[in-house]
């Protein structure tokens, strides 16, 4: 049987300059408020409809840095009337380990305004992986595909093991079950439960992601919203590190490839003193294998032109996109 082997280069960042392919569309904009995320995300919703799943990150209970509930609700009810948040259980032990503890949390967290939809809660299904090396197949929430279009609105912010946590994040991690789908992403069998890690890691999340964005085809959007950019992510709650990273703005596309790719770029494009610790944490987690496994299962392009929805829609570079950055100042 031969032997499966994790790519390598995930703590090497490439150069727009160096890259190949076709160019995405990217939209962005500097406001960071309910307004901002409707703005982005009219632009990216042209095949989201009928039974509309919203996949989020929902946090631990009192969570200083996810995507505020008023923010979601004011799309949810202006732009998606009848969307349902879907999320799935964890496969560590805290706050949304059983869907009893879950669903206190989404009380907690004010995400009361919408029905929350647990998709493991009604047990598991399987989506086929196509291409994939490590997986034929991903175990998710059984009741994601009773769903025609996904939207997907992600804190973009670093994580532990990922390095970053993007649009593949959130679907990898947050659409799989979490006792199968997850164990099979983080564990090998008989080993530490989080001994998968760096290139390996970040092929066995997208290719989980692959196989539900295969599922939905064209009816899926991505939304990626940079404030509150801890190193760590959601799911550490109120134990996150401190955030010091400036806030960016909020990035729309159809392509999950390229909406990652331009969050990593926003952020290295910052100075040394701005970015230093989120990249250290994407470099020292080998995060970058994320993007660079992306385009070889043919899920994106890793070149995209930036949109400026804040002046007439015109391109502007990475670097142009956060000149003007504060330094983070808490809310």
């Amino acid at each position: 049987m031969e032997r499966i082997l994790p790519g390598t280069n995930g703590n090497v960042y490439v150069p727009y300059e160096e890259r190949k392919g076709n160019e995405s569309i990217v939209y962005f904009t500097r406001d960071l408020s309910p307004e901002g995320l409707r703005k982005v995300y009219e632009k990216v919703s042209d095949h989201i409809g009928g039974r509309v799943a919203v996949k989020l990150h929902t946090g631990e209970k009192n969570g200083p840095n996810i995507i505020p509930a008023a923010w979601i609700r004011a799309l949810l009810e202006k732009n998606i009337p009848g969307a349902t948040i879907v999320e799935t259980n964890t496969y560590y032990a805290g706050d949304r380990y059983t869907t009893e503890d879950h669903r206190e949390t989404l009380k907690v967290n004010g995400w009361t305004f919408a029905p929350v939809d647990i998709m493991d809660e009604h047990g598991v299904t399987t989506l086929p992986v196509k291409g994939g090396k490590w997986f034929k197949e991903m175990t998710v929430g059984a009741s994601l595909t009773q769903y025609d279009s996904l939207v997907t609105l992600t804190h973009f912010k670093g994580h532990v093991q990922g390095g970053f946590g993007g649009s593949n994040k959130n679907i990898g991690i947050g659409c799989a079950d979490g006792r199968i789908g997850k164990a099979a992403i983080h564990t090998h069998p008989g080993e530490d439960q989080w001994s998968i890690r760096e290139e390996e890691l970040m092929e066995r999340i997208s290719e989980s992601t692959k196989s539900v964005i295969d599922f939905f085809g064209k009816n899926v959007c991505y939304v990626n919203v940079m404030r509150n950019m801890s190193v760590s992510c959601d799911c550490e709650g109120l134990g996150a590190a401190p955030v010091v990273t400036p806030n960016v703005g909020i990035l729309g596309s159809l392509d999950i490839l390229a909406i990652d790719q331009a969050c990593v770029d926003l952020i290295h494009a910052m100075t040394e003193e701005q970015h230093h610790d989120l990249w250290e944490r994407m470099e020292s987690r080998h995060g970058f294998r994320q993007l660079s496994y992306m385009k070889e299962l043919g899920m994106g392009h890793d070149k995209y032109v930036l949109i400026d929805l804040d002046n007439q829609e015109v391109r502007l570079s990475p670097r142009e996109a956060v000149k003007d950055v504060k330094p983070f100042v808490a809310e």
